[in-house]
């Protein structure tokens, strides 16, 4: 798809630079300790769309054996580089390359908001399918309305697109998740845009 092309292509662009970025300020790691401290120690955990690693990915190969994919070749070729421990592979996140109930937890931090929204309830079921039972899941999504938008971000072409927050809550019950807590929180790296973070428990 066209939209697909355009994120692949722009962060295989800015890879370094966004590794830079997220390395610089990355208020959603707290939310990522406040998950990693529900699921067992040893167990596998999925980033989806891990870019390079950093610092989801990183802090999560402390405790866990760590999987991460995306859909950029530059973010994962940079992810290996920096994370030995981990595992990290080429794909999208929408069709996920695994078993059932492979995994203890999930995050996707900056993956999903670049999917094409209609993709969304597919996207979730996977996650619900690769989650093992009683597994987390802790997504960014959106908390605002947008059909889909596309315009500049660190300097190349982007994709957005979401559901507001209500209609995405909703949408992981439906998927079979049961809601722990959700929070409004500021993009570190997009001034003035706001995005919902979730902990689900695959119910």
């Amino acid at each position: 798809m066209q939209e697909k092309q355009i994120v692949r292509d722009g962060y295989n662009a800015i890879a370094t630079r966004y590794f830079q970025e997220r390395a610089r300020s990355a208020p959603d790691l707290e939310l990522v300790k406040d998950l990693a401290g529900r699921i067992p120690p040893g167990d596998r955990v999925l980033d989806a769309g891990c870019g390079a690693g950093v610092p989801i990915a990183a802090f999560l190969s402390r405790a866990f054996r760590v999987v991460g994919l995306d859909l950029a070749i530059a973010q994962v070729r940079l992810a290996r580089q920096i994370i030995p421990l981990g595992e990290f592979l080429r794909g999208d996140i929408v069709a996920l390359p695994f078993r059932e109930a492979t995994f203890g937890g999930i995050v996707c931090t900056y993956a999903m908001i670049h999917v094409p929204r209609e993709e969304h309830p597919r996207l979730v079921a996977e996650f619900r399918r690769t989650v093992k039972p009683s597994g987390l899941l802790l997504p960014r999504m959106g908390a605002n309305d947008l059909p889909e938008d596309v315009g500049d971000f660190l300097g190349t072409p982007m994709y957005w697109s979401h559901y507001d927050a209500q209609t995405n809550l909703e949408m992981l019950r439906v998927a079979g998740f049961e809601i722990l807590w959700s929070r409004l929180v500021d993009d570190a790296t997009s001034p003035g845009s706001t995005h919902l973070f979730v902990i689900a428990r695959a119910a």
